[in-house]
């Protein structure tokens, strides 16, 4: 089973279009197209679950850089989700975050030595507690 990643893709392209697109390469198991949550639109990209390896490399190799409805898709095997920061935040939380060559002259200063800038309760382990301010 191998879940395809296909981006630059028109709008207005339908799960029906991507099905007529990738039927000639072999079967597939599911289509799904990602929209915004609020406005409901298409965001450009989609998924194709094809449950045989070879002709999901065959629809690679014939669909990836294909001119459709304007757009040069590009198709390519699907990484696995990552956990992320939040909507659109990505992860690092700015800074120097070696997978994007931040910036290298401060290093992972000021976070207690763990990478990518996300707080650990860890960091904080041996500190005294501080007193919390009474809610009235």
């Amino acid at each position: 089973m191998k879940n395809l990643f296909v981006g630059n893709m028109s709008f207005q392209t339908t799960e029906t279009d991507l099905r007529a697109l990738f039927e000639p390469f072999g079967q597939i198991s599911r289509v799904h197209i990602a929209t915004d949550r609020e406005t409901g639109r298409a965001r450009g990209f989609a998924f194709v679950e094809m449950p045989n390896d070879a002709e999901a490399a065959k629809a690679i190799a014939g669909l990836d850089g294909k001119e459709v409805g304007g757009r040069n898709l590009k198709v390519n095997e699907a990484r696995p989700k990552t956990a992320s920061g939040g909507p659109r935040g990505g992860g690092g939380g700015g800074g120097y975050d070696r997978d994007r060559g931040g910036d290298r002259d401060r290093g992972d200063r000021g976070r207690g030595g763990k990478q990518g800038g996300r707080f650990s309760n860890e960091d904080y382990r041996d500190s005294a507690r501080q007193p919390r301010e009474p809610r009235w």
